[in-house]
């Protein structure tokens, strides 16, 4: 069956899915590069199916071919997102009872968010004592990096040429009357941050709610993670965020030290 509309019908793309994941499994088994006829045999499928997924699969790095033997191998790239999810899995961990405490200070809901994909992946909450639950902030939904604190907290550490895909691909949604639509505002905004340490979401994701963000950082220095408080901005006043504010902060750094970051004086 096809589909009316043109490419693959769901079946035919979970087909597909099923044999790429199929063959992926088959070099990971194997100790030596593999020839493309004896993939295609390990995974019961045609040579040309094959390396049509071998070909998908060298594009994004996951799959190399020896310049000699014109055999087949599998990369490191795998191991980097097995060693990602480990250590978003150990951030949760080592979030998780500071945010709790973080949640009781602002009697607000504590986020824990990555970025994946130039959007923001939120990766665990803990409601405050209001259990105010913000739609965008529920666990595995994602949202803007231009638009949220922890968002533009990761935009701080991108060079030109990934703001420009950023703007390109995502590009600057104007969500309310205060998101930052423009390049221009934006990079005005991610100056301010880079001074001051923290960022602001002032409503610009969702009319009546505002956010404070603080930066999780690595051994390496970059930014892993971001911890932030949201609530309704009728609490969420500057007074409220100011007078709690060094909390926060004091939270983002004793989880990045936990993470192998060394605060440098």
């Amino acid at each position: 069956m096809h589909n009316p509309e043109g490419g693959l019908t769901p079946a035919q793309s979970n087909r597909s899915s099923d044999k790429l994941l199929k063959l992926l499994e088959a070099l990971t088994e194997q100790s030596e590069p593999l020839r493309l006829q004896d993939i295609a045999q390990l995974c019961d499928m045609n040579a040309s199916t094959a390396l049509r997924f071998l070909t998908a699969l060298q594009q994004r790095d996951y799959v190399a071919q020896d310049i000699d033997t014109g055999r087949y191998y599998i990369t490191f790239k795998i191991c980097a997102l097995a060693q990602n999810v480990s250590t978003f899995s150990d951030i949760r961990n080592i979030a998780l009872p500071f945010m709790r405490s973080a949640a009781k200070i602002f009697s607000e809901s504590c986020n824990l968010a990555i970025e994946n994909d130039m959007t923001v992946m939120y990766i665990d909450v803990v409601h405050g004592p209001q259990k105010m639950l913000i739609s965008t902030q529920r666990i595995g939904n994602v949202a803007p990096m231009h638009s949220t604190g922890v968002g533009k907290l990761f935009l701080t550490e991108y060079g030109q040429a990934e703001l420009d895909r950023l703007v390109a691909v995502k590009k600057l949604e104007r969500l309310t009357e205060n998101t930052f639509s423009d390049e221009v505002s934006l990079k005005e905004e991610l100056e301010r941050i880079r001074t001051c340490g923290y960022a602001f979401d002032n409503q610009e994701c969702e009319v009546g709610v505002r956010c404070i963000a603080a930066p999780i950082r690595d051994y390496t220095g970059r930014i892993k993670a971001g911890i932030s408080i949201s609530g309704p901005a009728v609490r969420m006043t500057d007074d409220h965020i100011f007078e709690h504010l060094p909390y926060l902060l004091e939270t983002a750094e004793q989880i990045s030290v936990r993470m192998g970051w060394q605060k440098r004086d």
